[in-house]
């Protein structure tokens, strides 16, 4: 016999022998088979006119074959700052409709800019997450209200909250380019690596490179 729910795909009998449990609605969904990867890029205050991969002068060739094995948008329309072009690639929406009007350190409360951008609003990486993709977020995040962008907030508007398995980043508008504050998931990490350690290393390189050159070969 089987329950009364169609959800239930499974067989329940007197003997637990003959039974058979449906685990299907409670498994992680797997994307479709030869699903493509996604590599989703933001530029940050770069035009795109000088890239040759748009007919430009600026030779990208990694960027040149990404664009040819993928999709270039070419009518893409956005605020001119960083939160509400974010907000508007990750929801296909305009930005003044998700509460993202101007950048996190700007808003004022108001329904179009309350730096929020609303739990029923999708985002491509909730939408990609349910369709048993693995998702995972690099860089600069600038989506978070200022006031819940600590360690003791509730992180309802960090990336791993909003269908984002992994993030290894910075949360605000902008960090330093040497010494950064980084974020792995939700929790802070050091940075791999300072300028000095990058000095360090290359003079340990150059003297092990002349010691070795006067050794007999």
């Amino acid at each position: 016999m089987t329950t009364g729910s169609t959800g239930f795909q499974g067989k329940i009998e007197l003997d637990i022998r003959d039974s058979e449990p449906d685990w299907g609605p409670y498994a992680a969904p797997t994307a479709p088979e030869n699903a493509p990867n996604i590599l989703y890029l933001v530029w940050d205050d770069t035009g795109i006119a000088t890239w040759d991969c748009f007919g430009g002068v600026v030779e990208m060739p990694a960027m040149t074959r990404i664009a040819e094995r993928g999709v270039r948008l070419t009518q893409f329309h956005t605020t001119a700052l960083c939160s509400p072009t974010r907000a508007s690639l990750l929801t296909g929406r305009n930005a003044t409709t998700v509460g993202m009007a101007t950048i996190e350190e700007f808003t004022d409360g108001f329904p179009n800019c309350n730096g929020r951008i609303p739990a029923d609003t999708a985002l491509l990486s909730e939408v990609l997450a349910e369709r048993g993709y693995n998702t995972y977020c690099v860089g600069k995040w600038h989506l978070t209200p200022l006031e819940e962008a600590n360690m003791a907030s509730t992180k309802r508007h960090w990336p791993t909250s909003r269908g984002f398995e992994r993030f290894y980043g910075f949360m605000g508008g902008e960090t330093d380019q040497w010494y950064p504050d980084l974020v792995y998931d939700n929790h802070p990490v050091s940075p791999p690596g300072a300028p000095r350690t990058a000095i360090t290393c290359r003079r340990t390189w150059r003297t092990r490179r002349s010691n070795s050159s006067a050794m007999p070969r």
